[in-house]
């Protein structure tokens, strides 16, 4: 009951207009060394780690090359992720949430968020949808992704089945990084166009910095990075949602993460 009481209270509302990824404790293990990693909700690519949660996810998997299995674990696990890794080549670790509900009791709240998520037309549309400023509520999930090297890392992303996901086109691990990592999102399947992707790099020292992308025509993008580092690459989906009662959410934002390391010795 205690740690249901914890969830309850605790994980809904940390994640509220924050961003989720999944947090490895390395990007690059030996082919002999466990897979292990955290999964974080913060800002600014600093967060808290939570636990290993069954009923607050509907996947947490592992995909190398063509078998994709689940991850195991026990309620409370934490880091959620330690595993053997089964292979040598690159790990794909994919955690997809339930969903949550927030209620918006000040205006300002989601004036912020659309703002800045790139959603400004979602005031207009909650207006000419004669909603309230206040009270009304928002269904939300997190579709997150990593890249981990195990071994070489040798291997590539592909589409895991996220309704919405980004997919990484080059092996941070093993491809020439210096012109950047190239990504495409996805949104139920099809390429998201002209769509506004926020970029975290964490230097060496902890140093964290943002900057703002936009996909073209093909849902691509070309993020810029630096040898030594690490990134989260965030996307946001917000979509009209029509209610079948007055309690019920108003408006769906789906978030999806994409966490790598560009090593020492790839890119400039």
């Amino acid at each position: 009951m205690r740690m249901l009481a914890l969830i309850a209270a605790v994980f809904p509302c940390a994640v509220n207009a924050h961003e989720f990824w999944i947090s490895p404790l390395q990007y690059q293990i030996a082919a002999d060394a466990p897979l292990v990693a955290d999964i974080r909700v913060g800002e600014d690519f600093e967060g808290s780690a939570f636990s290993y949660l069954p009923m607050r996810f509907r996947r947490f998997d592992l995909a190398m090359g063509e078998d994709v299995a689940e991850v195991p674990g026990r309620a409370g696990d934490r880091p959620a992720l330690t595993m053997p890794a089964p292979t040598e080549g690159l790990a794909v670790v994919i955690h997809v949430t339930t969903d949550s509900v927030l209620t918006y009791k000040e205006w300002e709240k989601f004036e912020s968020f659309t703002t800045h998520k790139d959603f400004a037309w979602a005031m207009d549309r909650h207006r000419q949808r004669g909603l309230p400023d206040t009270g009304f509520k928002e269904r939300y999930s997190r579709h997150g992704k990593s890249l981990i090297a195990v071994g070489k890392g040798a291997g590539s992303d592909k589409v895991q089945g996220l309704l919405l996901e980004i997919v990484a086109r080059a092996n941070p691990y093993t491809d020439d990084m210096e012109e950047g990592m190239p990504v495409t999102v996805f949104y139920d399947g099809t390429p998201r166009a002209d769509s506004q992707i926020e970029l975290f790099d964490k230097a060496p020292d902890g140093t964290v910095t943002t900057s703002l992308h936009r996909t073209d025509a093909q849902g691509q993008a070309t993020i810029p990075v630096a040898r030594g580092h690490s990134y989260l690459v965030d996307s946001v989906v917000m979509r009209a949602v029509d209610p079948a009662s007055e309690e019920d959410p108003v408006w769906e934002s789906l978030w999806a993460s994409l966490t790598f390391a560009v090593p020492m010795d790839q890119a400039d």
